[in-house]
């Protein structure tokens, strides 16, 4: 177990040293997720692999504190790095990314610790439904609107998913 020097000295180098961070131009799904109260950031860019049930790639942008740009970068990279199915990444609960980040750490921030897994999920929950729309014959206008209803309803009352995050504005809190 890592002792919470350690923890702390991780998260600050994800944030200082972001891996997968940037624009994915082919993603499948390209989902803002926002923490209002915090004014957390981050957009998840997600591509399918061919199968179609796995992760092929994901990688992020944001703005916000230390916890919450820390936080998609070791989530991005986990994924990256184990290929994640899209059951796994609805299957990982925030609390199992409390304990990855260190919860002894983002215990009293849990909202940023868990803005980036949200927000994977609601872009895996996108591409999922995408899917399903296309295959149901409904057109590309109908899914968006489809997807921004879906969207609007994803998030708690704490954070947001989808097109009601971009209302949220970066503050530089540390």
């Amino acid at each position: 177990m890592m002792d919470r020097e350690t923890r702390i000295a991780i998260l600050v180098d994800h944030y200082q040293r972001p891996r997968h961070r940037g624009a994915l131009p082919d993603a499948d799904a390209r989902v803002p997720g926002g923490n209002p109260g915090c004014g957390d950031l981050v957009t998840m860019y997600v591509k399918a692999d061919p199968s179609g049930e796995r992760i092929g790639r994901v990688t992020f942008e944001g703005a916000g504190c230390t916890i919450s740009q820390a936080a998609a970068s070791i989530l991005t990279d986990r994924v990256n790095r184990e290929h994640w199915s899209f059951g796994d990444a609805l299957d990982f609960s925030p609390e199992q990314m409390m304990d990855l980040l260190g919860r002894e750490v983002v215990d009293a921030r849990p909202g940023c610790a868990t803005l980036a897994l949200g927000t994977l999920k609601a872009a895996v929950k996108t591409i999922e439904m995408d899917r399903r729309l296309r295959a149901a014959g409904k057109s590309e206008a109908e899914i968006r609107r489809l997807r921004e209803e879906v969207a609007a309803k994803a998030g708690g009352r704490d954070l947001v998913f989808g097109e009601a995050a971009t209302p949220v504005v970066p503050q530089d809190h540390k």
